[in-house]
Parts: structure tokens; C-alpha cells; sequence
């Protein structure tokens, strides 16, 4: 995520960008996309609104794509490393799509399986063109893979009140979680599916760009009575950090591997296909030679992206991908790839600045997660 303070004409902006505007947004370049980094309430205050009442974010900058026909369902599961067995249509899935060759992530993505014959693809914004691309390139005759990137808005309401906010703008909510149900808006068809990427309880709706900004417009207005604040780009990377959520570019990518990204959880290791199998399945039974872990400090450092990791001063071990200050916890977090050899609750030395600060390593989430709470 780079600020953009420079001219933005070649990105993308949400359908909703006005809407950003008029309420002091600073934003920032997202896989090509122009979207809301913070607001004038700052990150922390963002933050904190989500853990302990509710906010609202504007993802539209991630993809959506279509798979129809008949088979569609079969077609996916075949390709995709999840399982759709463990699941049943009206439920979402959080599935891996992975290189055939080298069984490295190209993509991690939502399935929203509607029905044998339709699938919803959600992979992130800067992937979407290649997931598309290699769906569509393998696609059985009669079933149609379908970019609708910038069809649709994605708006995400995350936290405890997140019940009362949609409730009282007509959506349907205390699904259980990642299932999902549709709901009409002016004329249209929302889908509110219970997911989201910062750990607590909410909610994600793709709803048409025709409605997009009706339907922010009732959601914020519904939302004073709880707390709820507009967060950008900035507070939900800090959520996602706390939970040790991947993100794709940074901790996980064409060069890691799900088994390194502990995202095992992820792959239908039963199932006869999936792009990546043999390989996967080999280095599986192998031990991965490094695996991604989770690090907090004993101190007061802050670890950032590419700071080194190391076991002593003098045995480097890798470095972080991912960094920040955990508002919630008031100390460093951060996510790694290193050596599988090294403990589990190994301490390590991040180089910040020249200073060696102390980390432990410490399986995520790093918080308690409500997303799961009824």
C-alpha cells in the first residue's frame, strides 16, 4: 500500500470515491485502485471502533468474478485448493488458487457458492485479472468465467453492532458465519455474507455500483446510533495483523506455498485435483522448509516489512513481512517466514533501525477473536 499523494488518473477509484472525499479521506494506491487509507478520526480511533462497536469500510477494490454454466461448481472445486464438500450452497469458502507447477499461492480468495451452476469469486484487486485469466483458460465447455470487477461495491460492517447497523436498514443478519443470504435494496439485489477480514463479528455486502451510494449513505446513517466510524485501508491492516490474517504480495505469494503459510486448514488434501496437488502433497509429507509465524515484542519495537529476523546477532533467519503497532495490545506484531527448525516460542532479534529489539515468537491471532460468536 503506497500513500498517493501524487496525480491518481491512472488508478481505479470506487464507486463510492465522493462519498470519501466529502468526509476528509487521505488515500492510497491499492492493487491499481485509488481507496480511503484513513479518515481525519485517525487509524487507532478506526481501529478501536471495530473492536469495540462497529465500523464500516469501502472494499470495492477487491475483485469479482463470476463462474456459470453447468458444472460451474465442479469446475472450481477442481481447480481451487478448498474443498466445496466441506460446505453447501449459500455458505462462502476461503480457498487458495495455486500455481499447478509449483504449488505457490497466485491468489487467496472468497467462493460464494450460489448454486451448481454459479460461483462468486472474490480474490484481491491486484490478482483478479490473473485468477480470471487462468480460470477462464481451463474452462470446460459451457462454463463461462466473467471479471465484474467493477460491476459491483463491496462494503464491509465489522463489529458488535454490526446486527443492529444492517438490521435497520432491512438486511438480513445472524446467519451463521461465512454463509450468506440476499437481500433487496432499491431495486436491487444485495448479498450480505457474514466474513470479514478484521476478527470480529460482521458482515460484507457486494451490492450493484447502481446502488452503491444509497447504500452507504443508509448504513452510515444507521450506524450513528452505535459508535460506527468510516475506516480505511490503514486500520484494517492493523486488524488483520492482530489476527495473523496473510495478506497477498506481502506474507504470502507466487513463492510461498500454502503448507509454508500454515494455510493447510485451506486445501482439500482428500480431493483427487486441485491446481498444485502433486506438488503440494509432496512437500506435505516432506515438512515445509520454512513456515510463516507470528511475532510480538517483549519490548517497545515496532516491526515493519523487510526489517531482518535474526537467532542470535550473527544467524540471520529471514524477515518480516508484515509489521505494526498493535493498537489493541499497545506493542509490536508482525508475521515472518523462517526456518522450520526454529521453536515455536523462540525468542528472535528484529533489526530496527540498527537496534536488535527482542520478538517471542507467538502462534495468531494475536487478540481474541468475536467473529464466531452467535
Amino acid at each position: 500500500m503506497v500513500d498517493q499523494a501524487a496525480d491518481d488518473s491512472a488508478l481505479i477509484r470506487s464507486p463510492l470515491h465522493e462519498r470519501h472525499v466529502a468526509l476528509g479521506a487521505k488515500f492510497a494506491e491499492f492493487g491499481g485502485w485509488t481507496m480511503p487509507l484513513e479518515y481525519p478520526t485517525g487509524v487507532v480511533k478506526e481501529h478501536t471502533a471495530v473492536r469495540e462497536a462497529v465500523g464500516i469500510f469501502d472494499v470495492s477494490h477487491l475483485g469479482k468474478a463470476t463462474v456459470t454454466g453447468p458444472g460451474a461448481a465442479a469446475y472450481v472445486d477442481a481447480t481451487l485448493s478448498n474443498s466445496l464438500a466441506k460446505i453447501r450452497p449459500g455458505k462462502a469458502q476461503y480457498t487458495l488458487c495455486c500455481d499447478e507447477e509449483t504449488g505457490g499461492i497466485v491468489d487467496d480468495l472468497i467462493v460464494y457458492w450460489h448454486d451448481d451452476e454459479r460461483v462468486l469469486l472474490v480474490p484481491n484487486a491486484a490478482n483478479t485479472a490473473e485468477v480470471v485469466r487462468r480460470l477462464a483458460a481451463a474452462a470446460p465447455e459451457g462454463v463461462s468465467v466473467t471479471d465484474e470487477h467493477r460491476d459491483h461495491v463491496v462494503l464491509a460492517v465489522q463489529g458488535r453492532f454490526s446486527d443492529e447497523v444492517l438490521a435497520a436498514v432491512g438486511m438480513p443478519v445472524g446467519h451463521d458465519y461465512m454463509s450468506f443470504a440476499e437481500a433487496p435494496f432499491e431495486g436491487a439485489t444485495v448479498v450480505v455474507c457474514r466474513t470479514g477480514y478484521t476478527g470480529e463479528r460482521g458482515y460484507e455486502l457486494v451490492a450493484p455500483v447502481a446502488v452503491a451510494e444509497p447504500l452507504w449513505d443508509a448504513l452510515m446513517a444507521a450506524g450513528e446510533a452505535h459508535g460506527m466510524v468510516a475506516c480505511g485501508l490503514g486500520a484494517r491492516d492493523t486488524l488483520r495483523t492482530e489476527m495473523g490474517y496473510p495478506l497477498h504480495g506481502q506474507d504470502i505469494s507466487l513463492d510461498v506455498t500454502p503448507n509454508e503459510a500454515r494455510l493447510g486448514w485451506a486445501v482439500g488434501w482428500k480431493k483427487d485435483a486441485f491446481w498444485g496437488h502433486d506438488v503440494l502433497l509432496a512437500e506435505r509429507a516432506d515438512g515445509p522448509k520454512r513456515i510463516l509465524r507470528g511475532l510480538v515484542a517483549t519490548g517497545r519495537g515496532i516491526p515493519r516489512p523487510h526489517m531482518s529476523v535474526s537467532l542470535t546477532p550473527d544467524v540471520l533467519l529471514g524477515e518480516i513481512t508484515s509489521g505494526t503497532f498493535s493498537p489493541t495490545l499497545r506493542k509490536g506484531v508482525g508475521l515472518a517466514l523462517l526456518p522450520a527448525f526454529v521453536a515455536e516460542d523462540a525468542e528472535v532479534g528484529v533489526d530496527i533501525r540498527g537496534r536488535r529489539e527482542i520478538f517471542r515468537l507467538t502462534k495468531p491471532p494475536f487478540v481474541d477473536p468475536s467473529v464466531r460468536e452467535d
